[in-house]
């Protein structure tokens, strides 16, 4: 039988779930768009020619509404985040509050002059790292991010395992992100972490804590490449095909915030990207108002949801967590 399609807000009624902010546990944070990679599945359309960089008055209104969210993470994405001028004295900020901050990294950035000394830092201040790592061959990696990446990407996990980062014991943690290649869910998460483990350590000796899987999202770059591949309604046929609905207790943005590089408010990143600001009438921005008053604002507040949601519930669900169910 053919699968309608239909928004996402019909599923939820079908459910009887409304889905509507908890307590603010992460902050994600978008320091811009400027990136060294222009990756294929980039739902950011970062790049080395973006401008959009978070200037120094946002991220200082950045470190104040963290403080007053209660939140215990902070999560730094872009494009790359460390090649935002402000990062290191945003991270300070955010360690001297006492919180759990992760770094999304594409590894290939920490060779890129003045950021070389960027491992050791993080390793001495228990920063977390993300990276982005779309398969274990070079094939894959290099198809989808550029010739070189692969051992690039290589050469930085063997100086952070170097210096204890997803070493037994450590309390570095490294953590690394599969994405599929094409029009595809991805894999079981566990099956594909024990098949990195296996690869990365048969081929390079190399190790890590965990492997997130994420679904691509059909926005920017990879929405692009649907419609040049006449792939945008099988795709989406796919996501709602394989809508699961015990993902819908545990989506990010039920206890998460995210930032963008201009300080509007969001309730995720791909709405970020989509425009889908946060507030009645007029979109919520740092500085405005007092950091309280948009944290009491923010308390059990809709999330704006689209199409797009269907990605972050289709089969084991995604999340910048990775799985879900």
């Amino acid at each position: 039988m053919e699968i309608q399609l239909q928004p996402f807000e019909l599923r939820l009624r079908q459910e009887k779930m409304e889905l509507r902010r908890k307590a603010i546990e992460t902050v994600q944070i978008n320091l811009g768009r400027l990136c060294n990679q222009a990756c294929l599945h980039c739902h950011v359309e970062a790049g080395p020619n973006r401008t959009e960089i978070m200037d120094r008055r946002t991220v200082d209104l950045v470190i104040e509404f963290v403080a007053a969210s209660g939140a215990t993470t902070t999560d730094l994405t872009g494009g790359a985040p460390e090649l935002n001028p402000n990062f290191r004295f945003l991270i300070d900020g955010l360690t001297g509050l006492g919180k759990r901050v992760i770094v999304r990294s594409n590894l290939t950035v920490l060779l890129e002059p003045g950021l070389q000394d960027l491992p050791e830092s993080f390793a001495a201040k228990q920063i977390e790292i993300v990276a982005s790592l779309p398969c274990y061959t070079q094939e894959n990696v290099d198809g989808q991010r550029g010739a070189g990446v692969y051992q690039k990407s290589m050469a930085v996990l063997r100086q952070l395992n170097g210096l204890g980062y997803g070493q037994e014991g450590s309390g570095l943690v490294l953590n690394l992100v599969y994405n599929p290649g094409g029009a595809a869910l991805p894999g079981e998460q566990e099956g594909l972490e024990a098949d990195y483990k296996r690869e990365l350590m048969k081929r390079f000796g190399l190790v890590f804590n965990h492997l997130y899987v994420i679904t691509n999202q059909p926005i920017g770059r990879f929405s692009r490449q649907l419609s040049q591949n006449g792939e945008e309604d099988q795709y989406a046929r796919l996501l709602i095909g394989a809508f699961n609905p015990a993902t819908l207790s545990q989506l990010m943005c039920l206890r998460q915030v995210s930032i963008s590089w201009d300080g509007f408010i969001f309730d995720c990143d791909f709405n970020q990207i989509l425009g889908l600001s946060l507030g009645n009438g007029h979109a919520y921005r740092l500085g405005e108002i007092s950091p309280e008053a948009l944290v009491y604002r923010l308390q059990d507040s809709a999330i704006k949801t689209g199409s797009h949601c269907f990605a972050c519930t289709a089969g084991a669900g995604s999340s910048c967590g990775g799985a879900l169910a």
